[in-house]
């Protein structure tokens, strides 16, 4: 059995992990738009029948 070492950390880029924030900053907003828009109009969609 050969050893290996577990301890290693991936190197992961910061452009990705930036990417990956933003992307879910967007997600969030998005969850918060459509329950403010289903709270003010009682649709899922306004104006969409």
């Amino acid at each position: 059995m050969t050893t290996q070492n577990y301890n290693n950390k991936r190197n992961i880029d910061p452009e990705k992990v930036t990417a990956e924030r933003l992307n879910g900053y967007a997600a969030l907003f998005g969850c918060i738009a459509l329950v403010g828009a289903y709270a003010t109009t009682g649709q899922i969609i306004p104006g969409f029948v």
